[in-house]
């Protein structure tokens, strides 16, 4: 595995996006379980559009107008849902602690899981992006692809947990009235609809 494949993903990895602004969101809300349980489901999102470039799926979203744009939209209308849902003081994203932790901790990762696999653009860049960094002599490309996506998803699990610990402690230290909670909820939502909206517009 060669040094530009790691310095590359970790790049990509640490730019941030609907993931993060989710794992960072969780953070500061519920703490450093609820962040750990968003970085879990956002990396756990990565399997399929991986496994969709190494069987040749990704090539179908890829070149189908119409499947691209089904799943575009499904992520749209999601994202455009937990912006709505975070405005609400009761929502998923409500800032303060559950009474059911792990119901809430299943439901954090559920649906940092359905941010990535509802997002077409991730499985396009797993198929222009794995295959740079397998060698054309490889004996087995497939496990190679297996193995650059595995290191990609393990970095993406490192760095979303560091983005949401460190949100963590921030909420420990800043989030303590109404006020704040209020604009900090409609932030995360504005962000939220920024992304939804970008992904609507985005091309094959």
């Amino acid at each position: 595995m060669s040094l530009e494949f790691l310095i590359t993903a970790l790049i990509v990895v640490l730019v941030p996006g609907t993931g993060v602004v989710y794992t960072v969101a969780v953070g500061l809300g519920k703490g450093r379980q609820a962040a750990i349980a968003a970085a879990v489901g956002c990396t756990l999102g990565i399997v399929p559009a991986m496994i969709a470039s190494v069987v040749g799926l990704a090539a179908v979203m890829h070149t189908s107008a119409l499947v691209f744009q089904v799943v575009k939209y499904a992520g749209v209308a999601y994202l455009l849902y937990l912006a709505w849902q975070t405005l609400k003081a009761s929502g998923p994203l409500e800032l303060k602690a559950d009474k059911d932790a792990r119901k809430s901790l299943l439901a954090t990762a559920r649906s940092a899981c359905l941010i990535n696999i509802l997002n077409p653009k991730l499985t396009v860049f797993f198929l222009a992006f794995l295959p740079q960094f397998v060698s054309p002599l490889a004996a087995h490309p497939t496990i190679e692809m297996l193995l650059h996506g595995s290191v990609f998803m393990a970095m993406t699990f490192a760095v979303f947990t560091i983005y949401g610990m460190f949100a963590a402690m921030v909420g420990e230290k800043v989030l303590r009235s109404e006020t704040v909670m209020l604009w900090m909820r409609r932030t995360i939502a504005a962000t939220f609809t920024g992304f939804g909206l970008r992904l609507a517009l985005a091309e094959q």
